[in-house]
């Protein structure tokens, strides 16, 4: 087989799935990772479709049983906490035919790594600064590790890639900000639970969320639009300071969810963008997940997605011996098309996101409440959860 050496920018979730299927076919990957040890939280992310079913073959389905949850209900309520619509959760149960899971994004990545983790050298603490193409090989160039030959580099270092840049030109080439912001972190010690009920408060371009974990924890969720957005570079005090300018006095919890917020360590937070490109590929390097098509939490299958576009260029780089230049092409000939429609669906959930206006707030709560009618609720959930792909074998 040609091109066995491949190197693996990125240990979230699209990397060690890959890691994993290449394993299987005898590729030799390796792993780099910037930060200095594995890292965990993230948001609750509803996991689904088609990653489900590549989790499934990797044996994950105990583990998706084990720190997964299943929620009951959707409960939207006012400034004051009093309910105005929900949504029952096995509805969508229902759609899927129960292979449907909420679980944190930290946790799946966790123990997708752990599957690879023996096998597989991972380099933390270190990133690629640079990847020289050869006629046989591609030498990557570390910030720190001396520089190695490659035969393969596969960028799957998230929606911020640095290493998109060697494919499109530019870094921020092809990311489409989709005019919000989120946010996310856990408390130990907060005194309102609901079990298994995600109960979410929207204002005018602004919604908050909590849903019970296990061990007395809570996670919380945010989005907003509008003024006061803070870009990325600006350290995370002023993240949270942006997030108690847009949320402080704005009803229902906010303000003992943000006093939760001051003392989190888990804090996460980025803009809601989508990745669309020309192309994935160029010479031996290839992107992956977020780097490559990023199609925004607004789809709920991210990661799913992330662990299908793992699946498939594993497939095709086996399927061509390690003949790249058929590999790379195949898997965006198959995919790409798929994930521009999804990323069209998502783009369209904006104005139900987080609305604008208090009339956009009075349509999105209207248009849950036709979500709980049986039979059109059936034909949309049918129609939004489902995914026109087959995977080989």
């Amino acid at each position: 087989m040609k091109n066995q050496r491949v190197l693996i920018s990125g240990a979230g979730i699209a990397g060690p799935t890959l890691a994993y299927w290449l394993l299987r076919r005898g590729f030799a990957p390796t792993l780099v990772e910037r930060a200095q040890s594995f890292r965990t939280g993230g948001y609750m992310i509803d996991f689904w479709g088609l990653g489900y079913e590549v989790a499934e073959r990797m044996g994950l389905r105990p583990s998706l049983d084990r720190l997964g949850y299943h929620i009951r209900e959707l409960e939207v309520v006012d400034a004051k906490g009093r309910r105005i619509t929900g949504l029952d959760f096995s509805r969508f149960e229902s759609a899927t035919h129960g292979r449907l899971v909420s679980l944190q994004r930290g946790d799946l990545a966790k123990e997708i790594y752990r599957l690879v983790a023996p096998d597989v050298e991972t380099i933390f603490g270190d990133r690629v600064v640079a990847v020289s193409q050869k006629s046989n090989s591609a030498l990557a160039v570390f910030k720190h590790a001396p520089a190695r030959r490659f035969d393969l580099v596969v960028a799957a270092d998230g929606l911020h890639s640095p290493l998109r840049a060697l494919v499109s030109g530019e870094r921020e080439v092809g990311v489409v900000d989709l005019g919000c912001y989120t946010a996310a972190f856990t408390s130990d010690t907060y005194p309102h639970r609901d079990e298994d009920v995600y109960v979410s408060y929207t204002a005018p371009g602004r919604q908050i969320a909590r849903y019970t974990l296990r061990g007395g924890r809570t996670a919380f969720f945010f989005a907003y639009t509008g003024d006061g957005l803070v870009p990325l570079t600006h350290a995370e005090p002023a993240q949270r300071t942006a997030l108690h300018k847009a949320f402080g006095g704005l009803g229902w919890e906010c303000d003992e969810i943000l006093a939760k917020l001051d003392r989190a360590k888990d804090f996460y937070f980025d803009v809601v963008a989508q990745v669309r490109l020309r192309s994935w590929s160029k010479g031996r390097i290839a992107l992956l997940g977020d780097a490559a098509y990023c199609p925004s939490l607004l789809s709920g299958q991210g990661s799913a997605f992330a662990m299908i576009g793992a699946y498939l260029l594993a497939y095709e780089l086996a399927r061509a011996d390690g003949d790249y230049t058929m590999a790379y092409a195949a898997y965006e000939r198959q995919f790409k098309p798929f994930i521009e429609a999804k990323q069209r669906t998502a783009a369209g959930y904006r104005r139900w996101f987080a609305p604008r206006t208090a009339r956009g707030v009075w349509l999105r709560n209207r248009a849950i409440q036709a979500l709980s009618l049986p039979g059109l609720g059936s034909f949309l959930m049918g129609r939004s959860l489902g995914d026109r792909l087959v995977l080989p074998d």
